[in-house]
């Protein structure tokens, strides 16, 4: 059984409190008295009150999550001393081809138009947008590919700037997935699992680190349409969403048009001292019900009101980049001017990340790029390439990089064979799980690396595979934190990001 399965004195001491590890030490609060002793203390006033067993037992039934207030402070659960501090995820959406990017096949060339040979697919499963073709054309790259950086690695022509820090990046060619479609495909990345309804990468952070400091979320999100497909595949919160830890680790998603978050300003002829005595009464209100219901999203509300206050005063100065000067703005490149882009979310992160934000997550739309693949994939590396390299450039000066982990990536791969009609100008990819490729850099990643291989076809892996959950164990590892003790109870089972599965991938952590 794994170790965050079993039960531990701590585990059966509070039945009702979420789990993050096994050999988590009682928590001490500045009187001296444990958090054990007082939940202890607070059943028997229950029982003493004359509430009963069965009241106590049906409460334990109805909610099984641990307290709002029990977040953990910063890296009150980090097992060991982390690499990174910070995370910032540079989502795209829709999948990027691999092979028209990172996993150059000049051979391919020789077999264009023929049918992918079957002892390539070996029988696996397509998706049903292409399931039905009578062939399936072997499409090789329009683009071509250039080697950049004293490490030699070959990256497309639609990537300059990109290669241009390919000496600060690892790239993983050797990824590979369960999904073979958007959705599952996307929330298994983000939250470990195809199923929804479980904690997002962002959450379990904000959960076992804490926030970094007060004055704003320890997770926020950012989305950009790309000129791809700009109305391609939907995004839901739930991919920034809590699950079932406490609502306050959720993603906080700022907005590109407008005020940044919803309702934060107060109304006209509404001050702060206003705001301040309506918040201590709606306070006092809610205290009042907790003391009736104690529902540990009670107090998730409070705190969540409280930060909400403390925004007000954080943000207009956050997204105000009139101080940034100008080399910056003409290093992450025209479009850092232009509010709700991928380039001005990339300069809003590295404010963000200088501010304290723990953990952001930007999503760029458009990848999906079924038929028109070259025309559709340029504009989206536009779209990205020079801020996406300008993060890394900025990070770096700033000395932040070595503390923060960026990811560039997608949720799968794309098919070397064409889906509709082939062309030498012109092809479309399917989605592909077998393998795709995404890059890491800072944090305690290697730099320069280039981490695994696929057949001439980028079909399948043969070397050095790499799955979902290796990636989350691996990146938690360089955050300080044991990926099959960072656990939670959730209806009666410990929960964690990786679930059963993963293993850290040595490899890829620079020593």
């Amino acid at each position: 059984m794994p170790t965050d399965m079993k039960h531990s004195p701590t585990h059966l001491d509070s039945p009702s409190v979420g789990c993050v590890s096994p050999h988590q030490p009682d928590l001490v609060n500045a009187d001296g008295a444990s958090r054990r002793t007082l939940r202890a203390a607070s059943r028997r006033d229950v029982l003493r009150a004359g509430v009963g067993l069965g009241a106590i037992a049906l409460t334990d039934l109805i909610r099984t999550e641990a307290p709002a207030s029990e977040a953990p402070s910063a890296g009150q659960f980090a097992h060991f001393a982390p690499k990174a501090k910070r995370v910032i995820y540079l989502f795209q959406s829709g999948a990027p081809s691999q092979i028209d990017l990172f996993d150059e096949k000049p051979e391919l060339l020789k077999h264009f138009g023929q049918d992918l040979p079957e002892s390539i697919r070996k029988g696996q499963r397509l998706t049903g947008m292409t399931a039905g073709q009578e062939s399936h054309p072997v499409a090789p790259s329009k683009f071509r590919f250039r080697r950049f950086g004293e490490c030699g690695v070959s990256i497309s022509e639609l990537l300059p700037h990109i290669g241009s820090v390919a000496d600060e990046l690892c790239i993983i060619r050797s990824m590979h997935t369960d999904a073979i479609n958007h959705d599952p495909a996307i929330t298994f990345l983000l939250t470990g699992t195809q199923q929804t309804g479980r904690p997002s990468f962002g959450a379990w952070l904000s959960y076992g680190l804490g926030r970094l400091q007060d004055n704003l979320p320890a997770f926020v999100v950012m989305v950009s349409k790309g000129t791809g497909r700009p109305n391609g595949q939907p995004l839901y919160h739930r991919l920034w969403g809590s699950g079932f830890i406490p609502s306050t680790h959720a993603g906080v998603k700022f907005r590109s048009v407008g005020d940044p978050v919803p309702y934060l300003l107060n109304p006209d002829g509404f001050n702060t001292a206003d705001r301040r005595r309506m918040l201590d009464d709606l306070q006092q209100l809610n205290r009042l019900r907790q003391d009736v219901v104690p529902d540990p999203e009670i107090e998730t509300r409070i705190n969540q009101y409280e930060l909400a206050f403390r925004l007000q005063s954080s943000v207009p100065d956050l997204t105000d980049t009139s101080d940034e000067p100008e080399h910056v703005f003409d290093l992450y490149g025209p479009d850092a001017r232009r509010s709700g882009t991928y380039a001005a979310n990339c300069l809003l992160a590295r404010r963000m990340l200088e501010r304290g934000v723990r953990y952001v997550q930007l999503f760029h739309r458009g990848w999906d790029q079924h038929r028109d693949l070259p025309q559709q994939l340029a504009g989206q590396c536009r779209d990205t390439d020079q801020a996406s390299a300008a993060l890394i450039i900025d990070l770096k000066r700033r000395g932040l990089l070595d503390v923060t982990l960026v990811i560039w990536g997608g949720e799968f791969g794309r098919t070397v064979y064409c889906q509709e009609k082939l062309t030498p100008e012109s092809y479309g990819r399917d989605h592909h799980p077998r393998c795709f490729s995404l890059w890491l850099a800072g944090g305690g990643i290697r730099p320069g690396l280039t981490w695994g291989r696929t057949d001439d076809y980028s079909y399948n892996i043969v070397e050095n595979p790499v799955s979902v959950h290796d990636l989350h164990a691996t990146l938690l590892h360089c955050l300080g934190l044991n990926h099959e003790q960072l656990t939670y109870r959730h209806e009666g089972r410990f929960y964690r990001l990786t679930d059963v599965h993963g293993q850290v991938v040595t490899g890829l952590i620079d020593a």
